[in-house]
């Protein structure tokens, strides 16, 4: 029986299921010369090159996003809003 490649391409979407080492893992998650995304250095697709600028922004604006939510989830449960959206409402259609 043939043993099957633990690393390559289907579709398109690279993978990889090699063992990762740690030089391996550091040198994938920084690439100069390459673009925003590179292949993941254990699995299946692509992760956020760190040398590139663009990945760094991507990163601040998912962290921007995170921290708005869980402020904003803060605020509302300090304020008792949230037991009075879970009574039920009535709606009305008028069908004229």
């Amino acid at each position: 029986m043939a043993d099957k490649p633990s690393s390559g391409e289907i579709l398109g979407i690279p993978y990889n299921f090699e063992r990762p080492s740690l030089g391996r893992l550091l040198s994938s998650y920084w690439q100069p010369g390459k673009g925003m995304l590179v292949e993941k250095p254990f699995g299946i697709g692509y992760t956020l090159n760190l040398a590139n600028w663009r990945s760094w922004i991507v990163l601040a604006v998912a962290g921007g996003l995170y921290y708005q939510q869980t402020q904003s989830a803060g605020a509302a449960g300090a304020s008792g809003d949230a037991d009075a959206s879970d009574e039920p409402v009535e709606v009305i259609v008028d069908d004229d």
